[in-house]
């Protein structure tokens, strides 16, 4: 079932160009762990900036799916 699941939120879905997982947490999901990542640890307010920036682009593409619905 972890895998399904895992499918799901890794595929870019039509209408919004992402995947569920980078519209809910702004970052691509990741597969194993990597002990040698070198990124620093980012600032709430950095990532509360990403993850709106990331929520508008995905509104902004559902609005324009709509509209070529109508």
């Amino acid at each position: 079932m972890a895998s399904a699941e895992f499918a799901i939120n890794n595929k870019t879905h039509s209408t919004t160009k992402m995947t569920p997982f980078m519209a809910n947490y702004s970052r691509e999901l990741r597969m194993g762990i990597d002990l040698r990542r070198k990124e620093k640890i980012e600032k709430a307010t950095e990532f509360a900036e990403r993850m709106r920036k990331v929520q508008e682009e995905a509104g902004v593409a559902l609005e324009k799916a709509q509209e070529e619905i109508k």
